[in-house]
């Protein structure tokens, strides 16, 4: 029997590493071999989207689920001006994350004084170059050339970066819903020395500031399995030749979808309040006491990485998208889905079943999506 389904928006959520194709050797023969960076004189060129509507302009769907979990880098070549997608959910988004910001801000904002001209770089190319350029029907320049101006929120900046580095990522936190991280180069590896993360998925952003890439993900499981070859190819990223990445899973989000049982084993009723602001409660390490539940979200996060021309850094920006499982089982992928969280169990990295808290809900889910 069918199960009897009521949904009010329950989704499916991502943030850690998630495979798109099978092994390293697969996904490199997808792009260009970077073996050295580019220099400040090269210039990418920005497509302008002159007619775009973002109003009517739907969400894109990502679906890359594969029933068995190799934790790989999965990079595929992104255009340069497809750095920032805007779709309809722009303004509810931005206006969700000055919220965030205002309510949780040494959570998910902060700067390190190494990261401060990649900062700046980042504002004036954002402000002045990319967004004017890619979306003109949005945002504008000044006649006189000293501003920027988002026409969707009426929002003015000033092209010239805040002295203070919180101001100007509160202020980029506002104007784009896509959440940055800036790296920098140093002897050891690859830093983080600046960021803005409104839609962290069970992770404290602030505390991945100022660590190592491989400190950062010391708690992902077989993460040893791709580190060198993630800090090789960060070393080798080039301007103008951007790279983007998916990430889907499943986790749990408390007392704010719920997935229940009815009277029958068969019947089930989900209620939400979508959230993407979740710094904690979606991982379970060692140690961890683990409990049954049925409260989940799902989504997909697209990833993209991209070099700075002026100071070398690498940033790392993600824009996360939420999808109705309902929406995803009636398009008939509810089995494909439970393969895909049943083969976290499987592959080369076994320990994302327990990590990922499939523990918790894998069970549930999988039933309710291949009912």
């Amino acid at each position: 029997m069918e199960a009897a389904f009521r949904p009010r928006g329950m989704c499916v959520y991502s943030l850690d590493y998630l495979k798109l194709n099978n092994g390293l050797r697969k996904e490199q023969s997808q792009i260009p071999e970077y073996h050295e960076k580019s220099d400040s004189k090269v210039t990418t060129c920005i497509e302008p989207l002159s007619d775009f509507d973002w109003q009517q302009t739907l969400p894109a769907k990502h679906r890359p689920f594969k029933p068995v979990y190799h934790i790989t880098m999965a990079i595929q070549a992104s255009p340069p001006d497809e750095l920032i997608i805007i779709d309809s959910n722009y303004l509810d988004r931005v206006t969700e994350r000055r919220d965030v910001i205002k309510q949780h801000g040494p959570v998910v904002l902060g700067a390190v004084p190494e990261g401060i001209a990649a900062l700046h770089e980042v504002w004036t190319y954002l402000l002045s170059d990319y967004l004017p350029k890619r979306y003109p029907t949005m945002f504008s320049l000044s006649d006189d050339g000293l501003r920027f101006h988002n026409k969707v929120t009426g929002v003015s900046l000033p092209l010239t970066p805040p002295e203070d580095p919180d101001a100007a990522l509160r202020a980029l936190g506002e104007t784009v819903e896509d959440d940055l991280f800036l790296l920098v180069e140093t002897p050891e590896g690859h830093r983080a020395v600046a960021f803005v993360c409104c839609h962290p998925a069970g992770f404290d952003p602030s505390d991945k500031l100022g660590k190592l890439l491989k400190d950062i993900h010391t708690p992902v499981p077989s993460y040893e399995k791709i580190g060198a070859s993630m800090e090789r190819f960060f070393s080798r990223l080039q301007v103008g030749k951007s790279v983007k990445r998916m990430n889907v899973s499943a986790t749990p989000r408390e007392d704010i979808t719920s997935l229940r049982r009815l009277q029958r084993p068969t019947q089930w009723s989900v209620s939400t309040k979508p959230s993407l602001f979740s710094p904690s409660g979606l991982h379970i390490y060692d140690g961890d006491k683990v409990e049954k539940d049925e409260n989940v979200d799902t989504s997909q996060e697209l990833q993209t990485l991209t070099r700075l021309p002026k100071t070398g850094a690498v940033l790392f920006s993600f824009k996360t998208y939420l999808t109705p499982l309902e929406e995803i089982k009636n398009e008939g992928l509810g089995p494909q889905v439970a393969d895909a969280i049943d083969g976290l169990k499987t592959g080369n990295a076994p320990g994302m079943w327990v990590y990922k808290g499939a523990s918790r809900w894998g069970e549930s889910v999988c039933e309710y999506l291949r009912a």
